[in-house]
C-alpha cells in the first residue's frame, strides 16, 4: 500500500503544480491514496475555494486537509458540509461546520482513516489537541476500524509535532506535520512503525517567503510604509511531501521517502 501526503498547496502556482504533476506522480509511483493539505490554495494564498478543492480532487487527491486558514474564504463555510473529503481541524472550537476526520476508500479498496489536527502553541485558539487525539484513537483503531490511519498535525512548533508523533507511534500509519511550509530532513519510520516527518513543506514557489512574494515580505519586515498586504509568489512551484509504503497486514509503515519535484529545491523523486 502506497500513501502520498503533500504539504500546504500555496496559491495559484501550487494549484497549477498539483494539476500538472500529481497525476503523473500517482501513476509513476503507483500511489493508492493521496492526502493534500489545501488550506493556502486560494488565489490570495489563504483558505481554499470550491474551485480550488475541485481542481485538487480532480488531480487524483482523495482527501484535503487544512488548518488555521480554513475559514479565510467565506464560501468554505457553505460547501464544506457537502464536501466530506475536505477536512477542517478536528479540535476546532465548536460549533463549526464540516468534519475533522473520516474513513475513506483507497483506489485499491482499503479503508483509510484521515484526521486533521491543529496544534495549540502559537496557533489560533482551538480545543486541546492531545485530548482530541486521545479521543480519536480510542474510537478509531488501526486494523479494527480502518486498514490505515493518516494524521495531519498542522502546527508551528517542532516540539509539539514530535510529541504527538510519539503519542501516535504504533497506533497510526503516518503522522506528518504541516503549516511551516519548509520540509524538514527527519523523515523516517519510528520505532513502533509510524512514518513521520516534522514538516512536509509546501507545494508552491520556494523563491519566496513561505510562499508569499519575497520583496513585499521583506519590505514588511523592514517596516516600509509602501508594503502591500501579503500576496503569493507566482513562480515555478515545487511539489513537496512524503511517500509512505505501508504493510497491508499490520497497517504500519515499512518505508518513508520524501517527494520533492520541480522548482528550485534539490529534487527527490
Amino acid at each position: 500500500m502506497k500513501i502520498l501526503v503533500l504539504g500546504d498547496v500555496m496559491g495559484p502556482s501550487g494549484v497549477k503544480a498539483i494539476k500538472e504533476r500529481l497525476p503523473k506522480i500517482i501513476n509513476d509511483k503507483k500511489v493508492d491514496f493521496v492526502v493534500v493539505n489545501g488550506e493556502n490554495a486560494a488565489d490570495d494564498g489563504v483558505g481554499i475555494s470550491k474551485k480550488n478543492s475541485d481542481d485538487i480532487f480532480n488531480s487524483g487527491t482523495d482527501v484535503i486537509t487544512s488548518g488555521n486558514h480554513i475559514w479565510d474564504q467565506k464560501e468554505t463555510m457553505e460547501f464544506i458540509e457537502n464536501e466530506k473529503r475536505l477536512l477542517r481541524p478536528e479540535n476546532s472550537l465548536k460549533p463549526v461546520p464540516g468534519k475533522g476526520y473520516g474513513i475513506f476508500k483507497s483506489k485499491n479498496n482499503k479503508k483509510v482513516a484521515v484526521i486533521n489536527l491543529m496544534a495549540n502553541v502559537f496557533m489560533k485558539k482551538s480545543e486541546d489537541v492531545f485530548e482530541t487525539a486521545k479521543k480519536f484513537i480510542e474510537k478509531i483503531k488501526l486494523k479494527e476500524n480502518a486498514d490505515f490511519i493518516v494524521v495531519d498535525m498542522h502546527g508551528e512548533t517542532t516540539s509539539e509535532k514530535m510529541a504527538m508523533a510519539y503519542f501516535f507511534d504504533g497506533k497510526v500509519t503516518i503522522l506528518v506535520g504541516t503549516h511551516t511550509h519548509v520540509p524538514t530532513s527527519d523523515y523516517r519510520v519510528m520505532e513502533k512503525g509510524t512514518a513521520y516527518q516534522t514538516d512536509i513543506g509546501m507545494c508552491g514557489d520556494y523563491n519566496s517567503v513561505i510562499g508569499m512574494n519575497r520583496d513585499n515580505s521583506l519590505n514588511k519586515f523592514l517596516r516600509d510604509s509602501s508594503t502591500k498586504k501579503h500576496f503569493p509568489a507566482l513562480g515555478g512551484a515545487t511539489i513537496s511531501g512524503l511517500l509512505v509504503t505501508a504493510d497491508e497486514k499490520t497497517g504500519l509503515a515499512i518505508e518513508a521517502k520524501p517527494i520533492i519535484l520541480g522548482g528550485v529545491l534539490q529534487q527527490k523523486f
